[in-house]
């Protein structure tokens, strides 16, 4: 539907067509598709009757049992719809399609659990009659092993109704194995941070090419599909830069237009590899008509997340499918480069590791260092994670000049040799 008044990051046209990719990737077939064009949305049927009617017809001649809205539906909406369509016929909306998305593709504990807590989440303000088609009991479904239906209607459902303080009691559950989850993740996280190796992630509108980037930069088999959403866990990998030095890139979801604010809340994890890169890497399918929308999208996301402040690099990616034209609005953005990419193909990716040494190198820090010779360790690591610009060997250890990632500054602060320490005193 396009209401007037409203400004879609995409045409309704090129909208739909994205929903119908959402749907092929979660296992349903697209047999018609309605559009209607009004000033305001009805209170009763979220369409008008008019074109309630012609979607009733639509679905006879077809022989539909599922008609899918490319907005999310009222809780209201949904029960008059489903009302007048029938019980045969399932009404879900976008946000319970990526939903089962999301069920299918969560491969470790963590996006489980996301996934489920978003269902409940979606699922609870829903509860005003009685579901019998819920796609799991507490404990049960796609969370621990099974597979949900399209629109939460799972296979091993024993119709028994789930009331609003049992949902309750799971989101808190949920929410406390998470927040257990999450902390061992901190915990990854800062060992990372006390090594000083510079993070860079990955971000992008979905599908469009990040896993293959990744891959091709690390030489990993990350899970790659022509399908939406098809990278929901944050996959880490080492990579090595022209000039000697080791970074960590981080794959993370595709973003989305019209992705509600709770399911953005429910894959925080995911998203804290963005928050805390210290390099973003923008990848873009420079062949989409819409790619420049598709920008828009993910910078809108970026500045949700409170990452613009975070160094990025552009990377116009499937240029052997052929390229757009650079909008004009591009330089106002702040990227610091822009690297055409084909992933796929191998081409650019030297290009593109030279872009990210630079721009790390711009963010290092410079330190002159004392490092006693038994603790060659720690001289080790600065060669691996910083940029040495002198090294001399001295009665008491080896003293070095070395730029580093802010993050290892605090690390190394007991080497700092006493003629810097000095000055800055």
């Amino acid at each position: 539907m396009e209401v007037r008044g409203s400004r879609p990051p995409l045409p309704v046209d090129d909208s739909l067509d994205e929903l119908t990719l959402l749907a092929r990737t979660a296992g349903v077939e697209v047999v018609d598709r309605v559009v209607q064009r009004v000033s305001q949305i009805d209170p009763a049927t979220f369409i008008g009757s008019g074109k309630l009617e012609e979607v009733i017809e639509r679905v006879a001649e077809t022989n539909a049992d599922m008609v899918i809205f490319d907005d999310e539906l009222s809780p209201r909406h949904q029960r008059e719809l489903e009302k007048r369509l029938g019980e045969n016929v399932q009404v879900i909306d976008r946000s319970a399609l990526i939903l089962e998305i999301f069920s299918q593709h969560a491969r470790t504990r963590e996006g489980a659990l996301q996934v489920e807590l978003a269902q409940y989440e979606y699922r609870l303000p829903r509860l005003t009659r009685q579901w019998t088609h819920l796609a799991r009991q507490a404990g049960g479904g796609a969370a621990r092993g099974g597979a949900a239906g399209v629109g939460l209607r799972g296979p091993g459902e024993t119709q028994l109704e789930v009331d609003r303080r049992e949902i309750r009691r799971r989101i808190t559950h949920l929410k406390e194995e998470l927040e257990g989850v999450r902390a061992h993740r901190q915990r990854h996280r800062m060992q990372r941070n006390r090594a000083g190796i510079p993070t860079v992630a990955l971000v992008g509108y979905t599908n469009a090419g990040k896993s293959t980037l990744l891959n091709a930069l690390s030489g990993a088999d990350v899970y790659v599909a022509n399908q939406l959403f098809a990278t929901l866990d944050p996959t880490t990998r080492r990579i090595e830069l022209p000039n000697g030095r080791a970074v960590l890139l981080s794959d993370t979801v595709g973003f989305i237009q019209k992705l509600p604010v709770t399911l953005v809340a429910a894959f925080r994890a995911t998203l804290e590899e963005v928050v805390e890169a210290d390099l973003l890497l923008h990848v873009v399918d420079i062949s989409d008509p819409h790619a420049w929308d598709q920008i828009d999208v993910v910078e809108d996301t970026l500045a949700e997340l409170d990452a613009t402040r975070i160094p990025k690099i552009l990377v116009l990616n499937k240029i052997d499918r052929g390229e757009q034209a650079l909008p004009p609005a591009l330089e106002g953005l702040g990227y610091r480069a822009v690297v055409r990419t084909s992933a796929l193909k191998g081409r650019g990716l030297e290009e593109l590791r030279e872009a990210i040494g630079q721009a790390l190198s711009e963010t290092l820090v410079e330190m002159t260092l004392l490092i006693p010779y038994a603790q060659g360790d720690v001289l080790s690591t600065v060669h691996e994670m910083g940029v040495v610009e002198n090294e001399t060997h001295t009665e008491r250890g080896v003293e070095v000049t070395v730029r580093v990632p802010p993050r290892a500054v605090g690390r190394l602060e007991a080497f700092r040799s006493a003629n810097e320490a000095g000055e800055d005193a």
